[in-house]
């Protein structure tokens, strides 16, 4: 099974691709409570972006699926492979010429920085490596080649580790519906659409992402942004702050 997506098109990361000097390569699992542990405190758990973009076609979800059930079922072949696909994919980019990026939780979570059985960044000095994250611990210890960004949700059982970022300089991304607003949480919010690897480097702020309108698979609602605890709804800024 191959686990790194390689090609460019996986629309979470076709965005960065579109830079000729560097190349992403992402590994997108079906997050669970496992690989995706905040997910419920988060309360991202049902709005989940698991289904957008390619993500609602079946076969892309069995793929993911059967990813996440290797790497339950046999931890050390799953790690394995995946240090065999990173060694190719960094051998290609330095053929090419061209800046080796990879994402390795384009859904998931997962603390790659601490695996038992082999910490995936450390083995690679010269890949840059980055993910979103809501776990606000890994902020303060990272290898340099590992670079996070904070994923906001205004979940009440979550403010305490938005507290924590906000303690630490990482980009922090925030997903507004209607109107983008100059400053939000004290801090200046920057258009976060454009790339993510120059969010990485928007130090102290917040990263601005639009709402897309996901398309909800046949028999499942769709989510309403205004309600949902993983989007901040412009219009009501004025309402939260109060709050």
């Amino acid at each position: 099974m191959k686990l790194l997506d390689t090609s460019g098109g996986n629309t979470k990361l076709a965005k960065n691709n579109k830079d000729i000097k560097l190349r992403v390569a992402g590994l997108s699992m079906m997050p669970d409570d496992t690989v995706c542990i905040m997910r419920w405190i988060a309360a991202c758990a049902n709005e989940c972006l698991k289904l957008a973009g390619r993500g609602t076609f079946n076969a892309v979800e069995q793929a993911r699926q059967s990813k996440t059930d290797w790497y339950h079922s046999d931890r050390k072949a799953f790690i394995a492979q995946l240090i065999h696909e990173i060694t190719l994919f960094e051998k290609l980019c330095k053929k090419n010429g061209v800046e080796c990026w990879i994402r390795l939780n384009v859904l998931s979570d997962v603390r790659w920085e601490l695996m038992q059985n082999g910490a995936i960044p450390q083995r690679f000095p010269n890949v840059n490596f980055y993910d979103y994250t809501k776990i606000s611990k890994r902020l303060k210890k990272l290898p340099a080649n590992y670079q996070l960004m904070f994923s906001y949700s205004k979940a009440e059982d979550y403010q305490t580790y938005v507290e924590q970022a906000l303690q630490t300089d990482v980009p922090m991304s925030v997903v507004f519906y209607g109107p983008m607003p100059e400053t939000f949480l004290g801090r200046e919010v920057v258009n976060g659409d454009v790339s993510d690897i120059l969010n990485l480097y928007q130090r102290g702020k917040i990263i601005g992402l639009t709402y897309k309108v996901a398309k909800a698979k046949a028999g499942e609602d769709k989510v309403d942004p205004r309600k949902s605890n993983f989007v901040v709804d412009t219009n009501r800024i004025p309402l939260l702050i109060a709050a």
